[in-house]
């Protein structure tokens, strides 16, 4: 017991000294990185372990708020986990609970004095209302999958590469996969260009749409080019024009195209959707416009658990009043009887529905289909997408 108290407190003052240096002002994922090139004495057990405690620690959300970080790492370690070292030094009369359910674990702390259910996602009551809160705020806990989606030639090359390097991987759709956070996939140089990473529900964001050979489609906010990926995997003989704010992102896109050796040709812009683009569009008019629209993100923190700390209720009306801009501004730029997709990782209700209430009430368009695609429950992404008509 003494050797593994030493290892305990030592993973203790490593957690400490991340979480000390952590300002909450970027991706914990990009802090780590860095703080675990400036203290090289860790070696990679070290590093592993802490990154563990840290995503743990951000996953309870406000749970035992009010308590020390020890004491909440420890709360975190027993939900998060069904083997903890620190459970067993801390609080051994939680160990023999360790292993059992998520659900049995949240009513064994709640006896305790511990409320969880209410207190894991302090956003909770502006979630969309087609989401069941409770499994919802629970699945915050569970790290989601690593899904790709495969090029449609490349299936059977990409399985036998999978297969041959001892990659477990579960095929959850014609070109889908699942498989283990941490798989070495950047080591098998055969598959390179053949697949993207792209979380389930994201894959599933553009079957709402209704693509048909040659139409003119413009993705409005492609960012580094996933949804337009997509588009061409759905249909390649459309027309593209792909725009950001960022041209840093467009190289991106530029980049992750070459590398997915995609032959269709493709316009790209830098716009400012904010204001008005006109002078820059000279009044082009698409069959369809991808509006995979800037949101909390907040479908997602199951990967980035420490938005939770870093959001703010109030950010939620910025995004909305930011999307209903960017919205009514690209559907400006549909055709009669265009189509916009309107995608967002989020799930709160004010930047999904509501959205997709004031594009009927004021733009000129008709929703035609609309959908919460739920992650929670299959350990994915929860996103949300609707298709709406321009009727006038």
């Amino acid at each position: 017991m003494e050797v593994k108290q030493k290892k305990v407190a030592q993973q203790l003052r490593n957690f400490e000294r991340a979480l000390g240096e952590y300002k909450l002002d970027e991706p914990l994922s990009r802090f780590l990185t860095r703080f675990y090139k400036s203290n090289r004495q860790m070696g990679s057990s070290d590093r592993r372990m802490t990154s563990r405690l840290c995503y743990n620690y951000f996953r309870v959300g406000h749970i035992a708020a009010d308590q020390a970080p020890e004491a909440r790492l420890v709360i975190a370690e027993f939900l998060c986990e069904t083997a903890s070292d620190l459970v067993d030094v801390h609080r051994p009369q939680w160990s023999a609970y360790q292993q059992g359910e998520l659900a049995d674990k949240i009513n064994f702390l709640e006896q305790q004095g511990i409320p969880c259910d209410d207190a894991i996602f302090p956003f909770y009551s502006h979630l969309s209302l087609s989401i069941d809160p409770k499994q919802f705020c629970r699945s915050q806990l569970i790290q989601p999958d690593l899904f790709l989606r495969v090029q449609k030639h490349a299936v059977l090359a990409v399985e036998e590469e999978l297969t041959k390097n001892a990659i477990p991987f579960e095929k959850v759709g014609p070109y889908s996969y699942r498989l283990p956070n941490g798989a070495q996939l950047q080591q098998i140089k055969k598959i390179e260009g053949l697949f993207e990473v792209q979380d389930l529900s994201s894959q599933e964001s553009l079957d709402i749409a209704h693509i048909a050979k040659n139409q003119s489609w413009w993705d409005a906010c492609a960012a580094s080019g996933g949804k337009s990926l997509l588009l061409l995997h759905k249909e390649p003989s459309i027309q593209l024009l792909v725009s950001d704010i960022r041209l840093s992102v467009l190289r991106n896109l530029d980049e992750r195209f070459l590398k997915a050796n995609i032959r269709t040709a493709y316009r790209k812009k830098v716009l400012d959707l904010t204001v008005d683009v006109e002078h820059l569009l000279h009044g082009e008019r698409f069959d369809g416009i991808i509006l995979d629209a800037p949101c909390s993100g907040s479908g997602t923190w199951g990967r980035t658990p420490e938005m939770m700390s870093q959001f703010s209720e109030s950010n939620i009306a910025d995004f909305a009043s930011l999307q209903q801009k960017i919205a009514a501004r690209a559907s400006k730029y549909l055709q009669k009887d265009g189509q916009l997709i309107y995608i967002t990782c989020s799930v709160f209700r004010e930047e999904n529905e509501d959205i997709v209430a004031y594009l009927e009430d004021t733009c000129g368009l008709k929703v035609e289909a609309m959908n919460l695609i739920k992650g929670y429950h299959r350990k994915s992404d929860s996103m949300f997408a609707a298709r709406l008509r321009k009727i006038q």
